[in-house]
């Protein structure tokens, strides 16, 4: 079984959106999938409650209970398990980073999210591991995401000096899409609500990567 992590330590970055949407992308693609939601706030819980289909399983767990969990999910089956972390606890999110084969930080083109992300890759760098940044909520228009690119390079260029592991920026950019949001109030994915829509082609994109990078 392969594990994927979702961090950040900045709220609203869109950790559970990207979480359930690459899960929804592996269970489209076969492959049987497990969504562990470490946030207290257990928002990709509520989603799974809120599905009509059964798939993909999503277990709400703490922390210290990370390794128990993914191992009955190996016991079960299951070719991937993505985990969902909360934004303000070090504990889960460095249990997820441990524990992960493919660490994803999801990151929008603002400021604040911008200046957030170095405590983020601390924590990559802290458990000695590498990670990714997705660019996400892209607008569809102006140079924020180029410019978001370049900061998170200097950034990660600034940390290299203590911490060479550094970061990575996955090639594929998440846009700013209604079908986002619209689709999860209904239980569903943007790939399962609009299935021709841009953002579920960029979804697939981001998934078709995950499964290159993930070997």
């Amino acid at each position: 079984m392969k594990t994927v992590a979702i961090i950040s330590r900045k709220g609203g970055a869109g950790k559970t959106t990207l979480t359930v949407h690459l899960a929804v992308a592996a269970c489209i693609d076969g492959k049987e999938t497990a969504i562990i939601d470490l946030d207290p706030q257990a928002s990709a819980a509520g989603w799974g409650d809120s599905r009509k289909q059964e798939i993909p399983a999503v277990v709400s767990a703490q922390a210290a209970r990370l390794p128990k969990v993914l191992e009955a999910a190996v016991n079960n089956g299951a070719d991937l398990a993505i985990i969902d972390t909360a934004p303000h606890s070090e504990t889960a999110a460095l249990a997820a980073i441990r524990a992960a084969d493919l660490i994803l930080i999801p990151c929008r083109p603002a400021i604040l999210d911008l200046r957030a992300i170095g405590d983020t890759i601390d924590l990559v760098n802290l458990a000695s591991k590498t990670a990714t940044v997705v660019l996400n909520a892209v607008p569809p228009r102006g140079s924020l995401a180029d410019e978001a690119v370049e900061a998170i390079r200097l950034k990660a260029s600034a940390l290299r000096a203590i911490a060479p592991l550094g970061v990575s920026i996955a090639p594929i950019r998440i846009g700013q899409r209604a079908a986002f949001v619209h689709s999860l109030t209904a239980g569903q994915t943007a790939q399962e609500y609009e299935p021709l829509g841009k953002a579920a082609e960029e979804i697939q994109q981001v998934y078709k990567w995950m499964c290159d990078a993930l070997g």
